[in-house]
């Protein structure tokens, strides 16, 4: 099987998030050459999970991520992206590159035992992938003893193994804050009820928020992504605020804490200055929660194979929406580092190295074969 010409097809047919139909039928029409045990669709969504059954033994879940971001191809590919204003800048080709490269590995050199499910998972970028499947039950029928994923990680030695346990990205929540006033003739200001006083306070007091030394427990960011009063109609006061947010912590319980926080002081701006108000969440990332003991298993496969092995100090900044099985399943998100000259993720000029291919596949192969599992969490 060419996994470059597949990492490539995948590449040209980059599709954004809940809207995978091609690279979802691309990925069965592999899979099907693969013999799998059997093929799961997940309903209402684009994701599918091939199982290998190998008999009794313990159940590992594998998971490659096939989602697109929305940023424009500008480099001239011989397998440029062909949908407008969409490419895989994220490296989502590599990763489910790698999972079918995992796939060809198990049905050539099938287990002893146990069961392998390689979840094709859609929708990562906005946080609802992983969540879809917990919704969906799938996961009380195949319970896995251990989950992990990788992610490849620009300005790292190419194949160099990073990761941690606890905390591996953080988690992340993005908002909506609607601000409701009335609106008066531009002329008679004094007669509407503004929603720029609150607005300013809330943004104020939501970006004195940020805690940005890493190092610390209290770590988190809020980012002001919109902030917008009024429409372009120069004879109307304002009468309606948006503010949009992005808020990260290092663990769950401090975003829990953030958003509490966000709503209550959201409520008090309002009921201070006669305002209705709306608050909304999305886009949440919950923290990759890395096992010691499966980071552990890591180590040890990654001396096996003479892999580069560093233990980061500190979670990446980023949200990560595989954190959501690390808190119900134990397990590893764990990063492949894409080299130290490669463009950052989402960047224009990222392209996912084909050199990983086979690093990556040998990495989970060797995973799966190591039972030593912890204790459930």
């Amino acid at each position: 099987m060419n996994l470059e010409q597949i990492r490539h097809d995948l590449h040209r047919m980059a599709e954004p998030s809940n809207r995978e139909a091609r690279t979802r039928a691309y990925i069965e029409e592999v899979l099907t050459t693969l013999s799998p045990t059997r093929i799961h669709t997940i309903e209402g969504t684009h994701h599918l999970v091939a199982e290998y059954d190998f008999g009794d033994g313990p159940v590992t879940l594998v998971r490659g991520d096939f989602d697109a971001v929305r940023v424009d191809e500008t480099l001239a590919l011989p397998y440029h992206s062909d949908t407008p204003g969409v490419s895989h800048k994220c490296g989502h080709d590599g990763h489910t590159t790698i999972l079918l490269g995992l796939a060809e590995r198990l049905m050539r050199q099938p287990l002893s035992e146990g069961k392998v499910l390689l979840f094709f998972q859609g929708a990562e970028e906005t946080g609802e992938g992983a969540a879809q499947l917990l919704a969906s039950g799938f996961l009380d029928h195949h319970k896995p003893d251990r989950v992990f994923a990788l992610h490849n990680i620009p300005g790292i030695p190419l194949g160099t193994v990073i990761c941690r346990p606890g905390s591996f990205t953080c988690s992340v929540v993005s908002c909506d804050i609607e601000l409701h006033g009335k609106t008066s003739h531009a002329a008679e200001p004094l007669k509407a009820l503004s929603p720029y006083p609150a607005a300013k306070t809330l943004t104020d007091e939501i970006l004195s928020l940020c805690q940005h030394d890493m190092l610390r427990d209290d770590y988190r960011i809020a980012t002001l992504i919109e902030f917008r009063v009024g429409e372009p109609a120069y004879g109307v006061t304002a009468g309606h605020a948006v503010l949009r947010f992005t808020i990260r912590a290092k663990n769950d319980a401090l975003l829990q804490e953030t958003k509490a926080a966000i709503e209550e002081l959201a409520a008090s701006l309002a009921q201070r200055d006669g305002l209705q108000h709306l608050v909304t969440w999305k886009e949440y990332f919950a923290a990759s929660n890395n096992h010691p003991d499966i980071v552990g298993q890591l180590q040890e496969v990654c001396t096996k194979l003479h892999y580069p092995y560093v233990t980061k100090e500190t979670p990446f900044s980023w949200g990560e929406d595989f954190g959501l099985l690390t808190q119900h399943f134990p397990g590893a998100l764990f990063g492949l580092g894409s080299g130290e000259q490669q463009p950052p993720l989402h960047h224009p000029d990222f392209d996912f190295p084909d050199a990983l291919i086979p690093k990556g596949i040998d990495l989970f192969y060797q995973l799966i074969t190591e039972h030593h599992l912890p204790h459930q969490v």
